[in-house]
């Protein structure tokens, strides 16, 4: 199946109030198991790299060809996302490789100025039929930028998608960036007023730290895109750990690796049958 765009993913879900699983790639270990555990799971997905990853990688052009090569040759539904960008040079390269959506993120920017950058990079991402996803009310727990309790304003909301063009919201509605428990405490409310005032898809950063519960009510009261990636990385982590402890002695990286991809494939696709409702 090609690379299909975001907005055909994104779309259909927001109309049936269904979620969309979107998982950070670290790397290619993450972007098999993703793909695996969508196919598995019968349902399209989000591969995502995040600016941080990019870095970690050296450049954004090797993660980001593999992935793609990944989401080019799935039997469902993929879609490959810039996250967290910060940098609209980096937003450019994405384009230019093929991503079918990207992150924008100017929120640690004053209203106006957010709104005045947003809105040129998505006449830029536009112009090559790229969808773009911004950031209102900072998500906490991302570099440590955040004021406990901050929220999305929704009237605020409105008014930023209509003067920006964005495809998708990010909003701050309780959960935070790189939570290592499963206990955020989310604003539902806060949640159904959110969509109701914007004709865009939602997205909920920080869903590692939201429980199964609490992820299906997110979707229920609005949510669209769920983002998912500290809770993988325990998961694959704790997978290498055990393999290390039962095997000290093994040396070829493919042993633990290996295992550890299968771990997440599953998590995968259990996470997307509870955001698809079943």
């Amino acid at each position: 199946m090609p690379l299909t765009p975001t907005d055909l993913i994104a779309g259909p879900a927001r109309a049936d109030s269904k979620g969309v699983g979107a998982f950070n790639v670290v790397q290619i270990e993450h972007a098999q198991a993703i793909v695996a555990g969508a196919e598995r799971a019968g349902h399209p997905v989000v591969l995502q790299i995040s600016e941080n990853t990019a870095r970690y990688h050296g450049a954004l052009t090797p993660v980001g060809l593999a992935t793609l090569a990944m989401a080019r040759r799935a039997a469902v539904p993929v879609a490959v996302h810039l996250d967290h960008a910060e940098s609209p040079e980096l937003v450019h390269e994405a384009v230019e490789l093929g991503f079918t959506s990207v992150m924008f993120d100017a929120s640690r920017l004053p209203y106006e100025e957010n709104v005045a950058v947003t809105r040129d990079i998505t006449a830029h991402c536009h112009h090559a039929g790229v969808w773009v996803e911004a950031e209102l009310g900072e998500v906490g727990g991302k570099d440590g930028a955040h004021a406990p309790g901050v929220r999305t304003d929704p009237d605020e909301a409105r008014a930023f998608v209509a003067a920006t063009g964005v495809d998708a919201l990010a909003v701050a509605v309780g959960s935070s960036h790189a939570m290592l428990s499963r206990d955020a405490v989310l604003d539902f409310e806060l949640i159904a007023r959110l969509r109701a005032a914007v004709d865009v898809p939602l997205v909920l950063h920080g869903s590692s730290g939201v429980s199964d519960t609490d992820l299906a009510k997110a979707v229920a009261s609005g949510m669209t895109k769920v983002n998912i990636s500290t809770h993988l990385n325990k998961i694959f982590t704790r997978t290498v750990r055990e393999r290390l402890d039962a095997s000290p002695e093994v040396a070829d990286p493919r042993k633990y690796l290996g295992p550890a991809r299968s771990a997440v494939e599953a998590e995968v696709a259990r996470l997307l049958g509870v955001l698809a409702g079943g």
